[in-house]
């Protein structure tokens, strides 16, 4: 309805109250165009195109960079990825995801850049752990922070925990988080944002730098399971130093109910529910999630005085 022009209305307020908002867009701005994708089982198959005007909405709530890096950036072949680049573009807002395509931009006095990988035809490849990192370090070299875009592993409300190994999908080797994304850290990225898995996963601190494994959906109106986990739609708010490393952070908890789009949650699910994955998947590693989302970096000593999983209820609880 209006053309989408209030369905993000919810949480405008959080996006456009950042020095840098980033998202991953799944799909093709573009008119007309032929579908790409081949599917053996059409009951499961799902091609995304959005009428380009509809960037205008992105812009009015935040969006300044966004990551092309996907398996649907391509459902309308490179006609709907490069359309989708050039309505982004056109609009001001940033994008990466084609293999060479990064973004490049100034936000108070810092340079940045964000890469965006994906395990998927014509994007960068995070398969290929020693060329990304080869390429994380070489545009290091010319920017103070960069900033890393993942969209890998295996989706659906199975796939919360960290396997700590490569992860398929329908067939698909859609690679190995941990691995991946420690190396990026490893070669001279600052934060590391994960998406693929369509469901919540943990946090993780490595070496004073932040690696969200997956922050689940954000936004869907129709076509597209929005139940239970799946409806779960955090927004991660970091500060971080001039150096990369984190500083504070939050988890604020948004959720989507039909026809809304994302909401504001007050029972604070999605932050729940990433506490509770972080303890379980990373015990050790030097962050306390408070039950309203609060991030906050601690020395091991405060980790085991604290002992932060029994201060949080189970995400089940609620």
């Amino acid at each position: 309805p209006d053309e989408g022009k209030h369905f993000l209305s919810g949480v405008t307020s959080i996006l456009a109250n950042a020095d840098v908002t980033f998202g991953n867009y799944e799909g093709s701005l573009l008119v007309g165009g032929e579908p790409a994708k081949k599917c053996r089982d059409p009951k499961k198959c799902y091609l995304f195109r959005t009428p380009p005007n509809y960037v205008n909405n992105l812009l009015s709530a935040g969006f300044d960079v966004m990551s092309l890096a996907n398996n649907h950036a391509r459902d309308f072949g490179e006609q709907g990825r490069s359309a989708t680049m050039s309505a982004l573009a056109n609009a001001g807002i940033l994008h990466s995801g084609m293999e060479g395509d990064i973004a490049r931009w100034k936000v108070n006095g810092y340079q940045l850049a964000l890469i965006a990988f994906a395990p998927f035809r014509g994007a960068n490849n995070p398969l290929d752990i020693e060329g990304a990192a080869q390429l994380v370090s070489e545009v290091k070299r010319n920017n103070d922070l960069v900033l890393i875009s993942m969209h890998m592993g295996a989706e659906g409300a199975d796939a919360t925990r960290i396997p700590f190994a490569e992860e398929y999908f329908h067939g698909e080797n859609r690679g190995d988080v941990v691995r991946f994304s420690h190396a990026m850290i490893d070669a001279g990225a600052a934060l590391v944002l994960g998406h693929g898995p369509h469901v919540p996963r943990a946090l993780e601190l490595y070496e004073g730098h932040l690696i969200a494994y997956s922050l689940g959906n954000f936004s869907t109106y129709y076509g597209i399971n929005v139940r239970g986990l799946n409806g779960l739609a955090p927004i991660l708010s970091v500060m971080l130093s001039a150096d990369g490393r984190l500083v504070s952070g939050q988890i604020i908890s948004a959720e989507q109910i039909r026809p809304n789009g994302p909401t504001l949650d007050s029972r604070q699910r999605a932050a729940r529910l990433i506490a509770e994955l972080t303890a379980l998947d990373f015990p050790q590693t030097p962050l306390e999630i408070s039950a309203n989302g609060q991030i906050k970096v601690v020395s091991a000593d405060e980790k085991r005085t604290n002992k932060l999983p029994a201060q949080i209820e189970p995400w089940s609880h609620y």
